[in-house]
């Protein structure tokens, strides 16, 4: 049965941030002389092909990307087309106001645009490690834009019926890197319109908590997309399958929030989403709308070494504890690893505080 679970034994003692710093490229006379392209916009969504200058370059986004200063670094969506000329065009004044909530304590880029708690925005206008505003007047300047935005105020429920706000979930967040943005997640939930909308208020705020604990378990709170220890990478093919490992010997090992592992899940999944992950599994470490698919699918339609969905758990009174059963069964339950099993409900019940709800009964498996 824990063979052929999503998530591997590995995944549990380490993954490794997808991709390593891009090569830059090398700066040509043309590259010089191009004019910059429309500036980086920290709250727009871009997709493979895109364009954007920032810092007196401009860059091409790679995959879908949301809330990645362009950089060498990172997830490694950005790609360095050279220095363009005229300087970095300053975001838009006068705009629809439709960005995000002012988290403290998150990095903001120069240049970013936040609604703050006052119901006003600002744009940083040097880059700073979320101060205040209000207070910091010299890393922000008030901003002035038209239109309502549709950003909810914090503490307010989220995109598409999510009921975690943008500004709630970076908070359950501090340290995650751009690869797992907000957005992402939120297009990720339409392929499953059951997630946190069933039963009341309270059970749709804490099936949300429960699957966001476990995210944060697995990824180390949304850090790491890639299992680090490449030396097991390559035990993840099963030859049994008719399809076999198109993609290669090593090619399925853990990734993703929920570090989907496996051919035959990466095959299962693919099939369910209506993505060949089969012959194209890099796709859940390249977009993160995919990597946040394959963790719904699990939660929404496997039941791994447990005996129901981790939704089913959640929706039907089970409790969070049953949710661990579903994921990692006897390897953390009934006394396998009680430190795993308190790591998980340490951030169950600090993320259903944050949603303001009660965490329910059965938090242990």
């Amino acid at each position: 049965m824990s063979k052929k679970r999503l998530l591997s034994i590995a995944a549990t003692l380490g993954v490794a941030v997808v991709g390593a710093a891009a090569a830059l490229l090398p700066m040509t006379a043309s590259n010089a002389a191009e004019a910059c392209v429309g500036a980086y916009n920290n709250s727009a969504v871009y997709t493979g092909g895109m364009r954007a200058s920032y810092n007196s370059h401009n860059w091409t986004a790679k995959w879908w990307t949301q809330g990645e200063t362009p950089s060498t670094g990172g997830s490694g969506v950005w790609a360095d087309n050279g220095s363009c000329g005229g300087g970095t065009t300053p975001p838009p004044t006068g705009g629809n106001c439709n960005y995000p909530n002012w988290v403290a304590g998150q990095y903001y880029a120069a240049g970013a645009i936040v609604r703050y708690t006052n119901g006003q925005y600002y744009q940083a206008s040097h880059e700073n490690p979320g101060y205040d505003p209000v207070i910091s007047t010299w890393y922000w300047s008030p901003y002035t834009c038209t239109g309502g935005g549709t950003t909810p105020p914090p503490g307010g429920g989220g995109s598409g019926g999510f009921p975690v706000s943008e500004a709630q979930f970076n908070q359950m967040f501090p340290s995650r890197i751009g690869f797992y943005s907000y957005a992402g997640l939120i297009d990720a939930i339409k392929k499953y319109p059951a997630f946190t909308t069933t039963g009341s208020d309270t059970v749709k705020k804490q099936e949300a908590a429960a699957f966001l604990a476990n995210v944060n378990h697995e990824s180390g709170g949304l850090v790491y997309v890639e299992e680090i220890n490449q030396a097991n990478w390559p035990l993840y093919c099963d030859r049994s399958q008719p399809y076999g490992c198109p993609a290669g010997q090593s090619a399925y090992h853990g990734r993703g929030p929920i570090q989907l592992s496996w051919n035959f899940n990466y095959k299962a999944a693919g099939d369910a989403l209506g993505i060949d992950l089969l012959n194209n599994p890099d796709r859940v470490k390249n977009e993160s709308s995919v990597a946040y698919q394959t963790a719904v699918w699990y939660w929404m339609t496997q039941r791994g070494p447990g005996t129901m969905t981790p939704h089913d758990a959640m929706v039907n009174g089970r409790g969070f504890g049953e949710t661990i059963r579903s994921i990692n069964g006897s390897l953390e339950c009934n006394g396998g690893n009680p430190a795993q099993v308190q790591s998980r409900v340490d951030a169950y019940n600090r993320f259903a505080g944050i949603l303001g709800v009660s965490p329910g009964g059965n938090l242990y498996c």
